[in-house]
Parts: C-alpha cells; structure tokens; sequence
C-alpha cells in the first residue's frame, strides 16, 4: 500500500511564496503526478516534458521511492528573450511505500516527456483464496484466515 501525503506539494508552495525568488522565477514549482492501482501493481505517471533522460533518477531508500529531473536552461548570451514561461532547474518528488512493496521488482520508463514507475505488491500482500475443508467437501471462498473450533463428531 501506498501513503501519499498530499498536502507536500502545498507546503512546498508556500516555502516558495514566502522564500521569494531564489535567482529565477522559472524554477520548477511542480512535478504533476498520478498514481493508481492496476491489478497487483502500482503505476506512478509522472510528467517531465524536456527533462533530459540521462538526469531522471529514481530511487528508493528507508521505504520512501524519490524521483527527480532536471531541465536545463538555454545558455546562450545572445538570446533575446520575448516570453520566458517554461521552467528550468531540478524537479523532486518523495512517495512513502507501504510494506507491502516488492522493492526488488519495481521498474521505471521514460519515454516521449513522461516517466512511468511500475510498483509491483509483494506476494505476501496480494490476495488470495483460501480453501477451507468441511465434512461435505472442500469449498473455496475468499476472505482472511479466521481461526475458529474444529467440528467434533
């Protein structure tokens, strides 16, 4: 399972508003983000449009998954600037993995801007059905291993 904490990227804002400018007002203020559960897999989708693929990291360390990028800045002096709305500077993101992760198995692509994290559950934490044995017969249900008195005759 996965814990998300939302109110991260609020907090960040706010240090931002109130730090002021910190050299340049087109530092990354965001990685836009979603994560979703297919099957027995997590998917994190993250954007990062003109990111080099070489400075895309993605690791995992004490149980929290860190992904960051950076995008360069044109450095040619003679450049006249007309608009300048496109964010430059080292994006980061931090997901706080539940125990119930395969760490070992997790894999990550980049393709076309967009970086897709694949978080695969341990084996442990998948579900399951579970056989219970009675008189007439086995009989398969689903659900949690529940002890309970065995039938005595």
């Amino acid at each position: 399972m996965l814990r998300f904490d939302p109110f991260s990227e609020f907090d960040a804002l706010v240090r931002d508003v109130l730090a002021g400018p910190t050299g340049s007002g087109r530092s990354p203020r965001f990685m836009p983000m979603d994560l979703c559960k297919i099957d027995d897999h997590y998917v994190l989708t993250a954007d990062l449009p003109g990111v080099d693929p070489g400075s895309v990291d993605v690791s995992l360390e004490s149980g929290t998954l860190t992904v960051s990028a950076r995008r360069t800045a044109r450095s040619e002096d003679s450049v006249q600037w007309l608009a300048a709305e496109r964010f430059f500077g080292e994006y980061r993101r931090h997901v706080a993995l539940g125990e119930g992760i395969d760490a070992s198995a997790i894999s990550a692509t980049y393709e076309n801007g967009v970086l897709t994290v694949t978080i695969p559950l341990a084996e442990r934490a998948r579900p399951r059905k579970i056989e219970i044995a009675h008189g007439a017969g086995p009989k398969v249900i689903e659900g949690q291993v529940v002890d309970s008195p065995s039938d005595t005759a």
